[in-house]
């Protein structure tokens, strides 16, 4: 560990020390370990927000010509290159910028950072090409949505009649030169789900981002006082407020979860959501100051992802994390780190350091860095000291339990040949009780190595490629001598099988005495495999196959049952792990 590193986690200690008395979540929940095994979790969201508005992160050439369509292409394919060797796994890629968009769209016109010039075509889609590119590489692309604000005057104009400002004015609101969604209007969420909506039935997005969904902070100044008295129904003006931010936020999650329900819906609110019993938020947060009631959100269920935008330090970071996390409704939570602070404002970089590892010691799983371009530039060198001792190990993303917790079946018949000094794993696919569309099954696989056997797939370490679509993998043959391979699946919602391995140890064996597999037994209407251990807790749960892998359970008893589609059971019988 650096020196740097030791300081911020003394630093962290210290503060959690004196944190600890006015905080709720007591000593004995809070996993604050210096172990390097808690530093490198396996799953962890690491995401990063790439700027499109005014071509801050991206774009930083206008596409204007097949020469420059190609350099645009590559400006981002190279980001994309330093972000996978970097081992992040989610990008937050500006979709819908100032009610202008990255991609050919029937509502709203292109946004003029692609080419210099608004609603001109830049000569082909970037979301879709972003997004291939991202998929490629095994990350996950979440189209961030810039929600309630619309521009600029100047801006309006330039947009001319293709301007929902233009279009539809009675939706919208006029406020010191900007114009505004008017979320107090009920065609307002109506209009912003249309957009998402055209995102997501055209375009393979892993997620949804939100960003300004809320009110311009303004509070009694805010021109929407005549839509108060229309539909404010007896409330007062900020519960009303408040309530149209939600409602807006519910409509759209429930429409997404119709049309797709693996897209992972999630917003990225002000940091602080209200203050906490020591803590204040000095007079800007979610809940008083921009009508975000964000924690009701994760509450009611309506939100998968949320990333408080948590750009502070110190007494104004920690306790509002532990807020967050406390509040979470076992939904992903990834604080949103300032690192432009870094430069704007010459934060230490001690102090992003210790903030990545207290979300970790607190258990909270992930982290997203606003923005790309402070760290590409490794400003104060925090990019070298991600790469090199943060993420030095890939993670897989969070899942989502809450809407599907039943993992695919695992890859089968894993084999491995080698030629011409490549060396070839290839392994027949899973199968899963849902899909992601008609021609994508949804399903993506993750590669381990280890030259132990059996290979320890909990440790990240060991993780020598993800987000795989195709079955086979490809590595030269050197590197893989004397190296154990295991293959998992990880469907649509993240959950992972069982491994398929290449050791000797997978031949099938007697229902009674066994290393790996259990065969079983052919019942036409079973669809449930359930396995139990000698207390009767359930370890394992997944669709009915042939053959149960049990390599992840350790030696001894166990009880599998075999059930129908409603869960009544089939069969039942033990079987022993012995190895």
């Amino acid at each position: 560990m650096t020196t740097i590193c030791r300081k911020a986690f003394t630093k962290v200690f210290l503060l959690l020390f004196v944190l600890h008395p006015f905080i709720r979540t007591s000593a004995q929940e809070m996993p604050f370990a210096l172990s390097k095994a808690s530093q490198y979790p396996k799953y962890e969201m690491r995401a990063v927000w790439i700027t499109v508005l005014s071509g801050l992160d991206w774009p930083n050439t206008n596409a204007l010509s097949p020469q420059s369509i190609a350099k645009q292409k590559k400006e981002i394919c190279e980001q994309l290159d330093q972000f996978k060797a970097a081992n992040f796994n989610t990008i937050l890629m500006q979709t819908r910028v100032r009610g202008d968009v990255i991609y050919p769209s029937q509502i709203e016109p292109y946004t003029d950072a692609l080419t210099g010039t608004c609603g001109k075509d830049p000569g082909y889609d970037p979301l879709a090409f972003i997004i291939d590119e991202c998929h490629k590489r095994g990350m996950e692309f979440h189209a961030w949505v810039v929600a309630i604000p619309l521009g600029s005057d100047k801006h309006i104009r330039n947009q001319g009649n293709k301007s929902i400002a233009r279009k539809k004015p009675s939706i919208c609101m006029h406020y010191r030169g900007y114009w505004y969604l008017n979320p107090g209007h009920p065609e307002a969420k109506e209009y912003l789900f249309s957009v998402v909506k055209e995102i997501v039935t055209r375009y393979d997005v892993d997620g949804i981002n939100f960003d300004y969904i809320r009110y311009p902070d303004g509070r009694t100044r805010i021109p929407d006082q005549s839509t108060f008295r229309k539909y404010g129904k007896g409330k007062t003006l900020a519960q009303w407020r408040r309530d149209n931010i939600t409602e807006m936020v519910r409509y759209i999650y429930k429409g997404v979860k119709e049309l797709k329900p693996y897209v992972k819906i999630g917003s990225s609110p002000l940091g602080k959501y209200r203050d906490t019993n020591r803590y204040s938020s000095r007079g800007w947060n979610a809940y008083n100051t921009v009508f975000q009631d964000a924690r009701y959100w994760l509450e009611e269920g309506i939100h998968d992802v949320i990333c408080p935008m948590v750009y502070f330090r110190e007494e104004n970071f920690y306790p509002f994390v532990l807020d967050w996390k406390e509040n979470s409704n076992g939904r992903i939570v990834t604080p949103g780190l300032g690192v432009y602070f870094l430069e704007e404002a010459n934060w230490p970089l001690s102090d992003v350091e210790q903030q990545i590892y207290f979300t970790r010691s607190a258990g909270v799983p992930g982290q997203a860095y606003f923005r790309a371009r402070f760290l590409l530039n490794n400003v104060s060198g925090l990019f070298d000291t991600i790469k090199r001792e943060v993420y030095p190990y890939p993670a897989l993303v969070p899942a989502m339990k809450w809407q599907d917790s039943i993992p695919p079946t695992h890859p089968a018949n894993l084999a491995v040949k080698e030629e011409n000094g490549m060396l070839t794993l290839s392994w027949d696919a899973s199968q899963d009780n849902s899909t992601r569309s008609a021609s994508d099954t949804g399903i993506r696989y993750q590669v381990y190595a280890s030259s132990t056997t059996p290979v320890d797939i909990t440790k990240p370490q060991h993780l020598l490629a993800t987000g795989l679509k195709e079955t086979h993998y490809t590595i030269e043959a050197e590197k893989g001598k004397g190296v154990h391979f295991d293959v998992t699946a990880v469907d649509c919602y993240g959950n992972e099988s069982l491994p398929e391995k290449t050791t000797a140890s997978m031949q099938q064996q007697s229902s009674t005495g066994f290393s790996h597999i259990v065969a079983v037994p052919e019942i036409p209407e079973a669809r449930f495999l359930i396995v139990s251990d000698a207390y009767g807790r359930e370890l394992l749960k997944q669709p009915y196959q042939r053959e149960l892998n049990t390599s992840r359970l350790e030696k001894g008893a166990y009880t599998l049952r075999i059930t129908d589609a409603k869960g009544v059971t089939l069969k039942k019988e033990m079987f022993l792990k012995v190895e």
